[in-house]
């Protein structure tokens, strides 16, 4: 698979801030000489039922927000991967000793979109792969970015696509995406799903998680839905 993505990053400075407050302006990811991706009517037919991603990339709110956007998702959870129930919550999580991810369970159609297609939003839309323990101005091994496969295909399609943005010596540093075994994923509280629908003018959001949702706009229109 040969994928070459050219992207220029303009980075502002920010501080560790919890996902509710604002602390600074966004880091903010302009994609440019993206190869086209297939559109949902490409995808293939013969797949048959829905499927599941799960992708952390800092705060869920706005990794939430982008995936709700695509054709072919079905459902977008907010939750925690990568620990144990019992400190599958957001007060334990938030101290980046559980071993949890800050992560989205996403629920998809293969007829109408692909895992690769997710892929392409996930390291071009939504985080930006090359920030280690951190997205922004969101500080902590909790908001890792982190690919949770489900099975050996998705564990090598991730892996492929990796190994190809990195050759393609287009970042100006390497990815540091984790590919892991997915375990379990344990639903976040009522109150952090569907955030960004919900608390549209909140400043976090309108810095950090609306300028990703229009990205995906811009980038992908033939991915894009509004919802």
């Amino acid at each position: 698979m040969s994928i070459f993505i050219k992207v220029i990053l303009a980075l502002s400075l920010g501080v560790a801030a919890a996902c509710a407050v604002a602390k600074s302006s966004p880091s903010i990811t302009d994609i440019s000489d993206l190869p086209p991706v297939a559109t949902p009517e490409t995808a293939s037919p013969a797949a048959i039922g829905p499927q599941k991603a799960i992708f952390a990339g800092g705060c869920f709110w706005g990794v939430d927000a982008v995936f709700k956007h695509v054709k072919g998702v079905t459902k977008v959870t907010s939750g925690y991967s990568g620990g144990t129930k019992e400190t599958a919550d957001y007060e334990t999580v938030s101290t980046g000793k559980t071993g949890h991810a800050e992560s989205v369970e996403v629920t998809f159609d293969p007829a109408k979109v692909t895992y690769q297609q997710l892929l392409y939003v996930f390291f071009a839309v939504a985080h930006d792969p090359t920030e280690l323990n951190y997205q922004g101005p969101d500080h902590g091994t909790q908001y890792r970015s982190a690919i949770f496969f489900t099975n050996d295909e998705q564990k090598k399609t991730a892996e492929d696509f990796i190994a190809a943005i990195d050759k393609s010596k287009t970042l100006s540093k390497p990815v540091v995406t984790q590919v892991v075994p997915f375990r379990a994923f344990y639903p976040a509280e009522d109150y952090h799903q569907n955030y960004l629908a919900l608390h549209p003018d909140e400043p976090y959001i309108v810095y950090n998680d609306k300028p990703k949702v229009a990205a995906l706009k811009e980038k992908f229109p033939n991915l894009y839905t509004e919802k």
